[in-house]
């Protein structure tokens, strides 16, 4: 049986923060107005930032010694 976890402390800190982006990209899409700058330029990046590059490098991450 293989006792090792498959994640390491770097996996979930980069985890966290693509959780914490996707919380921001929402809330930011959220925000009156709806035709903002908030709303229509940061809330779409921040969301594909953590859709498209955190939360796969979080789960795709290996240290060099494993």
């Amino acid at each position: 049986m293989n006792d090792k976890l498959p994640f390491r402390a770097i996996n979930y800190w980069l985890f966290g923060i693509g959780c914490l982006l996707l919380v921001i990209g929402f809330v930011l899409s959220a925000v009156a107005p709806w035709d903002g700058a908030l709303s229509l330029t940061l809330a779409p990046l921040a969301l594909c930032a953590a859709y498209l590059v955190v939360l796969p490098a979080a789960l795709l991450w290996k240290s060099k010694g494993d």
